[in-house]
């Protein structure tokens, strides 16, 4: 008979005919069964022994079914008791060995880069490997990849992966940086921006973070080097920072607005304002729009106008008021 297993193929064979029976000798269930006497007797007699008939008339033995639930419910329960005791075992060793794996491979959970090249590929291969979200801090001056050669971002955008990425006032006057953040836009980035950044980060469906290890004021001793990080709590502490800081950052806003009333802005005037929400310069934006400052002026008079204040701290505060960004 199996391990485990209650009653075998021939037990529960002969257990069924002799209900059918409802009583029956040894060679009554061997002629039914098409069984040799001696191996119907020993199966009867193996029943017996589990409590699943009774036998009467020694002399000329007669065995009457019992009821099953009975003879097996005990043995049932037993085992029930057993396997959970098994069960209650192996959580605790799965726990222990979990509390000791940790210990032991804690150098796992944090790999470290070197170089600008082997770091660019890293952030390459995270990038295409992303199935549902990638998180960025971009600071100014890039240390491994400008933003125009990060063509991976357009391929995980077209599979669905969720980006949001949020970009230093700095970074927004780099000549040509901000035409590649509004092709990002245009492909579904989510872009807000913050007058300075703590970090350089990346983060990966929220599994893998990359964090550069050595300040900016000391970039130019040796090579860059980053920190690739797994699953654990230092990873969580960057998720917090990143969404705490995305909460406090300004949209860009770089697409036409969806409103039709005649007073909407337009894409120009969207573009414009979320440039001096972010607190970009006249300069720097008249730079980004190719129109001189002069112009600026007249346009943020424009919208000041339309936003019924007259100054630049109230048509920040209608702008966000009427989410014209």
């Amino acid at each position: 008979m199996q391990e485990g297993v209650l009653l075998d193929a021939r037990e529960e064979r002969a257990y069924r005919l002799l209900v059918g029976l409802a009583a029956a000798r040894a060679t009554d269930l061997a002629e039914v069964a098409e069984l040799p006497a001696p191996e119907a007797a020993e199966v009867l007699q193996r029943l017996q022994a589990k409590g699943l008939v009774a036998v009467t008339a020694a002399d000329d033995p007669v065995f009457r079914p019992l009821p099953p639930d009975v003879a097996l419910g005990t043995t049932l329960l037993r085992r029930q008791e057993s396997l959970e005791a098994a069960r209650k075992t192996v959580a605790a060793l799965s726990e222990e060995f979990r509390a000791s794996a940790s210990r032991r491979d804690a150098h796992h959970l944090v790999e470290v880069v070197v170089g600008a090249t082997a770091l660019r590929e890293r952030l390459r291969d995270l990038q295409e490997s992303a199935r549902q979200e990638i998180l960025w801090f971009c600071r100014a001056n890039p240390l491994a990849m400008q933003g125009a050669d990060n063509t991976e971002e357009y391929g995980a955008l077209s599979r669905g992966v969720r980006y949001r990425a949020i970009y230093e006032r700095a970074l927004l006057a780099t000549p040509g940086e901000l035409d590649s953040i509004a092709e990002g836009v245009s492909w579904g980035e989510e872009a807000r921006t913050l007058p300075t950044l703590p970090v350089r980060l990346a983060i990966v469906d929220r599994a893998t973070a990359v964090c550069p290890l050595v300040r900016d004021d000391e970039l130019g001793i040796g090579e860059p080097t980053a920190a690739v990080i797994n699953r654990g709590q230092l990873l969580d502490a960057l998720l917090a920072l990143f969404e705490s800081h995305w909460e406090q950052a300004t949209p860009v806003a770089l697409q036409p607005s969806d409103q039709t009333d005649p007073g909407a802005l337009d894409e120009h005037e969207r573009f414009l304002l979320s440039l001096l929400v972010a607190g970009v310069p006249d300069k720097s934006i008249a730079s980004q729009l190719g129109i001189s400052r002069r112009t600026v002026q007249r346009r943020l008079d424009r919208l000041m106008t339309l936003a019924g204040v007259d100054t630049r701290t109230g048509l920040a505060y209608q702008a966000a008021k009427r989410d014209w960004l």
